[in-house]
């Protein structure tokens, strides 16, 4: 479970407007060793970029699933890959 990942989730439902990337930010760095980033899309959703161990990764996917959010979460997507490498912190884009 200490493999390093990259999870790359579209979050939607209401989840503009509402602090969510503050939020999800948040989660990012109380889980601890994640990088990435959270970014408002033009359709509504929020796509979170996180790169660390899986299993903080699959912490943070499951608070997006089935966490106490801010707002409403009507389902989310995710994909799993190598990590880049370019990150330094958990940022809000």
């Amino acid at each position: 479970m200490n493999e390093e990942v990259r999870m790359v989730a579209w979050v939607r439902g209401r989840v503009q407007g509402v602090g969510f990337r503050w939020f999800t930010r948040a989660k990012a760095l109380e889980i601890g060793g994640l990088v990435g980033f959270a970014l408002n899309l033009a359709d509504g959703r929020v796509q979170v970029v996180a790169e660390g161990t899986r299993s903080g990764c699959e912490q943070l996917l499951d608070w997006l699933q089935n966490g106490d959010t801010p707002g409403r979460v009507d389902g989310v997507t995710e994909i799993w890959d190598t990590p880049r490498g370019i990150y330094e912190t958990f940022a809000i884009r």
